[in-house]
């Protein structure tokens, strides 16, 4: 009996059907603590536990003891040691394994764009210009315009066949990471999690798409360290991906007339970043001190002074148990989440439920829903 498994799989299964530990424990007759450690994998249960556990959840007992796929040709670097780095890993795993075995079902599959590109970049050396070129490259191959802001990067990385997994973790430490095409990718995973801008969902996607291109050769699980260059070279590549030069230096010049903050935040709405994208972007040109500038503009305006994790206008502390909406207004003139939207999956599992190559339960478990929500969803469908 894998206890690791057991408890990946119970994880899995309880938070598609929206249930907390206390739920389950309840319907399988034995205390939240038990329960807990049969997740954790600390305590070995019965066989008899494990029968009312699935009964519970409802399904099948061996449905507990799915392998889990170990992941190896992954990124996965975050700015503090990360407890949950496993379940995520596992949980990412799986998600990889549901989406191949649709597209292989219906055989859907998206060619990846990229081959190519990354391999004429693993020849060239200058991180900056590398980083600028790929940007470039990687929008002409979307057949994006030159001065075109990106409005839909799920559904860009969608169709050049990287698959995007929207997963919400209650961490500041961790943006995304990226599986290797070897593992089952090419994928890319952002985290959405209601205190974290769609603006920084949006760049981190950009920056991991940054790193398969650049980095392709540098994809192991066992380093969990971020490489500091990488790191610089993906924030390069990112910056110049959404904002293309023409179009930056055109979009900043209309502004000109504008109070130093409102020109920042205008140019940062018309591509969709963060206002810290736009002077990233400007410190490039107009050295670091823009930084301060800003700072000091802020200050002028409002009386106080921006520490490194404000966000401008941003919402009171008071205000962080409200929905998700009110969060993310922690961004000025926040996105909301429909620009950060991944379909395809979506789509797959539609087209299987309606050939019944699976079920609608089946169909939920791979989308992370529960079956109310899957049935609404199916009833919605025109």
């Amino acid at each position: 009996m894998d206890q690791k498994n057991i408890g990946v799989n119970l994880r899995r299964i309880r938070e598609a059907k929206g249930l907390s530990q206390a739920q389950v424990a309840d319907s399988a007759g034995i205390s939240r603590v038990a329960y807990r450690n049969i997740e954790n994998g600390i305590s070995t249960p019965k066989v008899s536990t494990l029968q009312n556990i699935a009964s519970g959840v409802g399904v099948k007992l061996q449905d507990l003891f799915v392998p889990i796929r170990t992941l190896n040709k992954v990124r996965f670097r975050a700015l503090k040691r990360m407890n949950s780095r496993d379940n995520i890993l596992n949980e990412v795993a799986q998600w990889l394994d549901d989406y191949n075995y649709l597209e292989n079902l219906l055989n859907d599959r998206e060619d990846y764009l990229f081959h190519d590109l990354a391999n004429k970049l693993s020849l060239m050396h200058d991180r900056t210009d590398r980083a600028k070129y790929a940007a470039e490259q990687a929008r002409e191959l979307f057949g994006l315009k030159v001065k075109e802001p990106i409005r839909d990067i799920a559904g860009l990385l969608d169709s050049s066949g990287i698959k995007v997994y929207p997963l919400s973790l209650a961490s500041d430490g961790f943006f995304g990471l990226s599986v290797s095409e070897e593992d089952g990718g090419p994928a890319i995973i952002v985290n959405v999690w209601e205190r974290i801008s769609v603006e920084r969902w949006i760049f981190s996607a950009a920056h991991e798409l940054g790193h398969l291109l650049l980095h392709f050769d540098a994809y192991d699980v066992g380093l969990s360290a971020e490489e500091p260059d990488q790191e610089a070279e993906a924030n390069v590549f990112a910056s110049h991906f959404l904002m293309p030069d023409a179009a930056f230096e055109s979009e900043w010049a209309d502004a000109y007339g504008l109070p130093f903050i409102n020109r920042v935040l205008k140019v940062k709405r018309i591509f969709q970043v963060s206002y810290k994208t736009v002077l990233y972007r400007l410190s490039e040109s107009l050295g670091k001190s823009i930084w301060g500038k800003f700072q000091h503009a802020y200050k002028l305006k409002t009386g106080k002074t921006l520490s490194i994790t404000e966000e401008p206008e941003a919402l009171s502390p008071d205000k962080f148990q409200q929905t998700p909406e009110v969060l993310r207004s922690l961004e000025p003139d926040s996105l909301s989440s429909s620009h950060f939207v991944e379909d395809r999956l979506s789509r797959l599992v539609r087209k299987a439920i309606e050939r019944d190559e699976i079920t609608m339960s089946r169909g939920a478990e791979i989308l992370r829903l529960d079956l109310e929500a899957m049935r609404e969803i199916v009833s919605s469908w025109v």
